[in-house]
């Protein structure tokens, strides 16, 4: 039975799955929008969210925003971090309290047929 497993497996051990994640943040960040595959894409999306969420308590300036600053730091490589706690990244979704990104179901791949997505960022 599957009960109670979250997240997707994604074809990869524990910590090549974190690294595959941490890239696919990082590139989702710094780009606003990446096509991947369609499990990848929805895997991306719960973290990101989480991350966007992080971010905002961040900048509250509140007792517990240096824990969510060194949070993000953490998951994300320095320059997607430092962008994703700018101002101006965190401004964008100031009126909105979760669904920030979206996945978008485009063609298959053409080699091998895997089911691909395109995740970005909602305006």
């Amino acid at each position: 039975m599957h009960h109670r497993n979250k997240g997707r497996i994604l074809g990869r051990e524990r910590n090549q799955r974190r690294a595959l994640i941490k890239g696919l943040l990082a590139s989702l960040i710094l780009h606003g929008r990446i096509m991947t595959t369609e499990a990848k894409a929805k895997e991306t999306k719960d973290f990101i969210d989480q991350l966007v969420n992080k971010a905002k308590k961040a900048k509250k300036n509140d007792a517990g925003s240096l824990s969510m600053v060194r949070m993000v730091r953490q998951r994300l490589p320095k320059d997607a971090a430092d962008k994703m706690l700018s101002e101006e990244f965190v401004s964008r979704f100031a009126g909105r309290e979760s669904g920030y990104t979206r996945v978008i179901k485009v063609e298959a791949r053409k080699g091998d047929g895997a089911r691909r997505a395109v995740i970005e960022f909602v305006s």
